[in-house]
C-alpha cells in the first residue's frame, strides 16, 4: 500500500488488509501517472483472455553491478512518519554479513507496477553488503497464482529474466491476467515457457509443497512485519517504510535505513540527527 501522505491525497494506494488466513485486496486507481511520467495502463475486468497474443520473450536485464557505499542523500527519515520500527522483527531470509532489503509486492498491483521501473535498476546497483529480495503478497484469488509462480520461477533461476517482463505483460501489454481477470495458472505457466520452463512441470511446481511452504513463509514475514499493503519496503526485518513524497523518496528513506543498519553492524554510532526520531 502506498501510505505516503502525498500519495493518499492522490489516491495512489493499494488498500490491502492482511489477515491470518484470507487476504483481501483492493488496488490503486488505474489511469494515474506512472513513476516515469507515462499514464498507467487501465485495469479492465472484461479483457478477453482468449484474444491475448502469444508471449514474446523480452531481452534479459543488465546484470547486477554492485555500487560503492556512499552516504545517503537528503534528510534523516522520521520515525512514525517515514518509517516504523518492527517489534521483534526478523529478516525474511537472512544472509550472513548482509543487510536484507525486501519489497513486498504483487504482480497484479498497479502501484507495484509504477514502482517497479525505479526499484529494479536501483536494487541492481546496491552495494555488495546489501541483499535485495522480493516477497510476493498472496492477497486473494488474482494474486495467489502469481505468488506461487514467483517462488516457482525463483527455484528455476528465472526471476531476473522474467520479473519486469511479467509486470509489463500484465500492466502494459495486457497479455496476462491482471486485476479483475479470472485467475489463469495455465496462462502463467505458458508465460514462463517462453523463458525456457516446461509448462506442465512449472504448474506442478506452483502446486508443490515446497512452493506452498515458501508462500506461507512470505505470509508470516508480512504478518510479523506489519505489512498491510503493496508495495512495502522492509529493511533487515527491523524497519518498515511508511512514508515518502514520491517513489524516489521511498528509496531515499530505504537508503537511510540501510546506512543505519550498516553502521549498527560495524559497531558505529547510529543515533540520528535531532528530530529524526531514531
Amino acid at each position: 500500500m502506498i501510505r505516503f501522505s502525498t500519495f493518499h491525497s492522490r489516491a495512489l494506494r493499494c488498500a490491502l488488509v492482511l489477515t491470518i488466513a484470507v487476504l483481501v485486496s483492493a488496488c490503486s486507481r488505474p489511469g494515474e501517472p506512472a513513476a516515469g511520467g507515462a499514464a498507467a495502463p487501465a485495469v479492465a475486468g472484461d479483457r478477453a483472455q482468449a484474444s491475448r497474443p502469444a508471449i514474446t520473450p523480452e531481452p534479459p536485464p543488465p546484470p547486477r553491478t554492485p555500487g560503492p557505499v556512499v552516504p545517503p542523500q537528503g534528510p534523516e527519515p522520521v520515525r512514525g512518519k517515514d518509517y516504523e520500527e518492527i517489534a521483534n522483527g526478523a529478516p525474511f531470509e537472512a544472509v550472513p554479513g548482509k543487510i536484507e532489503v525486501v519489497e513486498v509486492f504483487g504482480y497484479v498491483c498497479p502501484a507495484c507496477a509504477r514502482f517497479a521501473p525505479l526499484v529494479e535498476p536501483w536494487h541492481r546497483k546496491l552495494p555488495e553488503d546489501v541483499h535485495f529480495t522480493y516477497v510476493p503478497a498472496p492477497f486473494g484469488p488474482e494474486w495467489d497464482p502469481y505468488a506461487k509462480a514467483y517462488f516457482a520461477a525463483q527455484s528455476l533461476g528465472l526471476v531476473d529474466r522474467t520479473h519486469m517482463a511479467l509486470i509489463n505483460a500484465i500492466h502494459a501489454n495486457n497479455t496476462m491476467p491482471g486485476e479483475g481477470d479470472k485467475p489463469d495458472p495455465q496462462a502463467i505457466a505458458d508465460f514462463y515457457a517462453a523463458y525456457g520452463a516446461n509448462p506442465k512441470q512449472f504448474l506442478d511446481l506452483m502446486n508443490s509443497f515446497a512452493v506452498a511452504t515458501k508462500v506461507n513463509r512470505g505470509k508470516q514475514f508480512m504478518q510479523r512485519s506489519g505489512v498491510t499493503g503493496t508495495p512495502t519496503m522492509v529493511v533487515n526485518g527491523k524497519y518498515r517504510v511508511t512514508g515518502g513524497e514520491s517513489y524516489d523518496d521511498v528509496l531515499r528513506i530505504t537508503e537511510h535505513l540501510i546506512a543505519r543498519e550498516r553502521a549498527a553492524m560495524s559497531g558505529a554510532a547510529t543515533a540520528p540527527a535531532s528530530g529524526a526520531g531514531g
